[in-house]
């Protein structure tokens, strides 16, 4: 197994997770009552909370909704892509 094909084996899932668990956290915001910090619920904010908060220091709430898990699904679908495509850098070089 040459480097790549291990860099998409462990790049895939890792990318495909992310992606899952903010579009869970996105679900979560539409119930404010939910405590983040008890289970299961601290499950999906824990991995994720450490790259949402440097970005709501640069991208405020929008009508009072936290945009930033939308962003940062963006942001995954956009790395899935570069790298893991059709067109993708890691999918080329293989």
């Amino acid at each position: 197994m040459n480097a790549v094909t291990l860099a998409s084996w462990i790049l895939g899932p890792l990318v495909g997770l992310m992606t899952f668990l903010f579009i869970f956290r996105i679900v979560l915001t539409w119930y404010p009552q939910v405590d983040l910090n008890r289970l299961p619920f601290n499950l999906i904010a824990w991995p994720t909370e450490p790259f949402l908060v440097p970005l709501r220091k640069i991208v405020p709430p929008i009508g009072g909704v936290d945009i930033t898990p939308i962003i940062w699904v963006g942001i995954f679908s956009l790395i899935r892509e570069i790298f893991l495509g059709q067109q993708g850098l890691l999918t080329m070089l293989h």
